[in-house]
């Protein structure tokens, strides 16, 4: 699948998010290395602190499906401007490797591809945890 076949199924999961409170849709789709994709969208909550990401809800589907191995991941949001990953959801992704392309989108579906270790370089990691 090419990025941009990626960007527009992240684009459609955009439009199924829930975001009474910002007003800010977001949209993602993560391609595993089996070539299946899964979809997700922001799902904002009354108690902030319980929304879930677009990116994360993606990732997480694939992971109760038995995934666990991703090539890339595309998020697109209703903006002029790029918009990335938060921390907590580039740490997310971490989890399953920083050698995942992040393919971010604006709502023109003008687009930039980064690795994730470029996103973030020194990634919490399981090395990290064993260390100890």
């Amino acid at each position: 699948m090419d990025d941009f076949d990626l960007i527009k199924l992240a684009n459609e999961a955009k439009e199924k998010a829930y975001a009474p409170y910002s007003k800010f849709k977001v949209g993602a789709a993560i391609l595993t290395k089996e070539g299946k994709v899964f979809t997700g969208c922001n799902i904002e909550n009354a108690s902030f602190g319980s929304t879930n990401c677009a990116e994360r809800t993606a990732l997480f589907k694939a992971v109760s499906e038995g995934y666990r191995n991703f090539s890339k991941i595309a998020i697109v949001a209703d903006s002029e401007d790029f918009t990335y990953p938060c921390g907590i959801c580039r740490q997310v992704i971490a989890e399953f490797g920083t050698d995942i392309e992040v393919i971010v989108a604006n709502k023109k579906l003008e687009y930039k591809v980064h690795q994730l270790y470029d996103l973030l370089p020194y990634a919490f990691s399981k090395k990290d945890i064993e260390r100890r």
